[in-house]
């Protein structure tokens, strides 16, 4: 089975809020991403609404609905959120860490620190009919905590080697074996097997064959891309790489 593309298109909202008003719209680059392939949307929607708005979020589901398109909703693990998703309804909820000061998501989830809670809202989440992700650090060890929390779903987070990438071969190797063996760990912990951070058409390809994960979730490059050819072409390009293996 082919590995599925998720777009996140929270940096279309980066670039409406750096001038306010309504343009460019990230619902109607959504509609476009879906239009040239991608299996499903993601946003992040930041404590402090720096870029994807609360109504985005509505719109959103709106079109995934509508286009039988699964919505994954990033979010920090607080009351406000949890409520937010229960009322909104996205197909799956992906907990991730969050820090004001931070440009983008900088690690994994610390799942050792705080699984009682994320099994908490889990348990929330599963009453209203909504999937558990969780974004996580390529660490065996986290395996059967992720299963324990109740989650469904894990991400790997693939900074470390995209940074990694055209850098420093032999860290490249490192982190993929390191990302391979938490993969296996994941799925055989039961849960479904995802990655994303810092994937770009040049190094999906690499990943892809060492583990043939469900999905990958990516946003800046495509968004990035997108303003010399636009989305669905910028969408077209990377399941290209995806499948190029």
């Amino acid at each position: 089975m082919a590995c599925e593309l998720s777009v996140n298109v929270d940096h279309v909202a980066t670039l409406r809020q750096a001038r306010g008003g309504k343009e460019p719209d990230p619902v109607r680059a959504a509609e476009l991403a879906l239009e040239a392939g991608a299996a499903g949307i993601t946003i992040h929607l930041r404590e402090d609404r720096r870029h994807i708005e609360d109504y985005d979020v509505i719109n959103l589901r709106a079109l995934c609905t509508n286009a039988g398109a699964e919505l994954n909703l990033e979010m920090a693990l607080t009351e406000e959120m949890l409520g937010f998703a229960c009322e909104v309804k996205p197909e799956r909820v992906t907990l991730v860490p969050e820090r004001r000061a931070e440009l983008t998501t900088e690690r994994g989830l610390d799942l050792a620190g705080y699984g009682d809670l994320v099994a908490r809202g889990a348990a929330r989440l599963r009453a209203a009919g909504i999937g558990l992700g969780l974004f996580l650090d390529p660490e065996v060890s986290l395996a059967p905590l992720a299963h324990a929390a109740g989650a469904s779903m894990v991400e790997i987070h693939t900074g470390a080697y995209a940074n990694a990438f055209d850098i420093n071969e032999r860290e490249v190797e490192l982190e993929l074996d390191q990302i391979a063996l938490a993969a296996r760990a994941f799925e055989t912990a039961g849960l479904a097997v995802h990655a994303g951070h810092g994937l770009t058409v040049r190094n999906v390809g690499a990943l892809l064959r060492r583990y043939p994960f469900m999905e990958l979730s990516i946003g800046h490059t495509i968004v990035s891309h997108s303003v010399e050819v636009g989305m669905a072409q910028a969408v077209r390009e990377m399941l290209e790489a995806m499948r190029r293996l």
